[in-house]
């Protein structure tokens, strides 16, 4: 099947282009592995049989010199897209975001890798990350949860579609098994003092609303999930230390700072407690 001209979607692994009936093609970029993109099949297909919202999987495709996966067509906009054209429904939006990730987290899956594990990888692959800072997040990272929970790893609304039939999860690459808070905390490190750039679409617009939407996720969230929120807080400045590992160049100097925290009074190796 030949190849559309254009895509229908551009990130920043893959372009999305419409397909045959019913399905997408999601054409990964230029030596993105075919064992990657396999692995995001196998990942995605195991998650679609837990029964939550998230596109069925087809084959794995090789175009062009390129790998790609088809993937069930999701008709809709994202989540964000949502909040940039209709900001005053930012509560609506943000418990549709609290209530898919409770419910995502009451799902069970033994076959996804460990939380922890992938969490580790990122601290030691984190090139901006100062010595003296990955020897005190690998140190906090031993006194991690360690639970088997479905965990999305880039939970945030950008991974939402809006359906007509409802929302969809998508981008299911970073699922583990693992503690929910670990992943809440995740969600909150991209949400809370986050300022995007003037050149990201609807950033200025987006920074004024986050806060609010923020608040009205982190609120729900806990209704649902009566988790410590105060648990969570503990676990940001090593969520920080791992996130540098993605190189997001604007927002670097924030994830420092708070990952400076590790080796703050009372979260260095003498002062902290479990």
């Amino acid at each position: 099947m030949a190849l559309p001209d254009h895509p229908i979607a551009t990130g920043a692994t893959a372009e999305i282009y419409t397909w045959r009936d019913g399905w997408v093609l999601k054409l990964f970029k230029q030596g993105i592995s075919r064992q990657t993109v396999a692995y995001e099949a196998e990942i995605s297909r195991i998650v679609h049989a837990t029964g939550l919202p998230v596109p069925a999987v087809g084959e794995v495709l090789e175009i062009n010199g390129r790998f790609g996966l088809e993937l069930e067509r999701v008709d809709g906009i994202s989540m964000l897209e949502a909040l940039i054209r209709k900001p005053w429904k930012y509560g609506v939006y943000a418990h549709q975001l609290a209530e898919l990730q409770a419910e995502m987290h009451t799902r069970r899956v033994a076959k996804l890798p460990a939380q922890s594990e992938r969490l580790r990888q990122k601290i030691m692959d984190a090139e901006k990350l100062p010595e003296e800072l990955r020897i005190a997040a690998l140190n906090a990272w031993e006194g991690i949860p360690r639970d088997d929970q479905l965990c999305h790893g880039d939970f945030h609304p950008g991974n939402i579609q809006l359906a007509q039939h409802g929302p969809v999860i998508i981008d299911w690459i970073d699922a583990t098994r693992g503690s929910p808070l670990l992943d809440v905390t995740r969600s909150t490190l991209l949400f809370s003092g986050i300022q995007l750039p003037s050149d990201f679409p609807g950033g200025r617009q987006l920074n004024l609303i986050i806060p609010r939407f923020y608040h009205a996720y982190r609120k729900r969230y806990f209704e649902l999930n009566p988790l410590d929120p105060q648990e969570m807080e503990k676990w940001l400045p090593l969520l920080a230390a791992a996130r540098l590992e993605e190189n997001i160049q604007f927002d670097e100097k924030r994830l420092l700072t708070i990952a400076q925290q590790l080796v703050s009074t009372g979260n260095n190796e003498e002062g902290r407690e479990y």
